[in-house]
């Protein structure tokens, strides 16, 4: 289980939620219209199975994600944003500003616009 800040601060409240490992870029593929467990692995590789259903457990009880079964046998499920977690759209639009500003190179910053719409943060 993920240690709280244990403050009363809305930065540290937020990153309680959203703040470990591999959970923005679990939010930035739901923004990107990512749904299923098996494209969420095959969007961010490295993350082990066991971490991506934690923190997809973690976004659900944080009301950012909700889950919806759509078969039994064999199980399987789609997550989608909240409305709490659409208005994390922003957030992630300004951490991606940020970041092509001051950690990408001009060649970077090209590629990222050539696959990224303009709006997908808005």
């Amino acid at each position: 289980m993920a240690r709280s800040y244990q403050q009363i601060c809305p930065i540290a409240q937020t990153l309680d939620i959203i703040g470990e490992r591999w959970t923005v870029l679990i939010v930035r593929e739901l923004v990107f219209g990512r749904t299923k467990f098996s494209e969420f692995q095959e969007a961010l590789p490295g993350v082990p199975a066991r971490v991506l259903s934690d923190r997809l457990k973690k976004l659900g009880a944080g009301g950012i994600v909700e889950r919806s079964v759509y078969s039994e046998h064999p199980l399987r499920a789609e997550y989608r944003l909240t409305s709490k977690g659409e208005s994390l759209k922003p957030v992630l639009g300004a951490l991606a500003s940020w970041g092509m500003d001051q950690c990408l190179t001009p060649a970077q910053q090209q590629i990222i616009r050539d696959h990224v719409p303009d709006d997908v943060f808005a």
